[in-house]
């Protein structure tokens, strides 16, 4: 009895597919699994792995440490200023004058903050609440989408 022919350990095609899909979207990392074969695509690397994919998973409490050490989700810090709409950022009130803010900077509730430009319409934001500007998450002259985190503000 002659055995079936045994596919190949990696799928060049799916792994260029997935490549081609990362430059298309801007992505840095993709992972998919199929037929108990998991593919892992990140720029810079790639990662395959053969084995099957586990049925369950158990909850497996993780050390405190472990959780201190990844850095925070900006989006999801209680001071976050994230863009109200889509469009240009801009630091400062034209090219070549001092920046609104700078991280370590004193800032009162309702002070700009930076100007996001939309359909030629210079729009100020505002600080929405007093405190001191720990991170600034934009250049100046980055397109911003509606939500992206722009300002940490403590």
């Amino acid at each position: 009895m002659a055995k079936p022919p045994k596919s190949p350990l990696v799928d060049r095609e799916l792994i260029q597919e997935l490549s081609k899909l990362l430059d298309e979207t801007g992505l840095t990392e993709i992972e998919i699994e199929q037929d108990g074969q998991r593919i892992r695509v990140a720029r810079g690397s790639v990662a395959v792995s053969a084995a099957p994919a586990p049925r369950a998973v158990a909850a497996v409490p993780q050390p405190i440490t472990e959780s201190v050490s990844k850095p925070l989700d900006p989006a999801k810090h209680p001071g976050v200023v994230a863009s109200p709409m889509v469009g240009t950022a801009y630091g400062a009130p034209e090219p070549g004058a001092r920046p609104y803010i700078e991280v370590g900077a004193k800032v009162k509730s309702g002070e700009t903050l930076l100007i996001i430009e939309a359909m030629k319409t210079m729009n100020q934001i505002p600080a929405p609440r007093a405190g001191t500007v720990t991170q600034i998450l934009f250049e100046d002259g980055q397109p911003v989408e509606f939500g992206e985190p722009l300002v940490i503000i403590e």
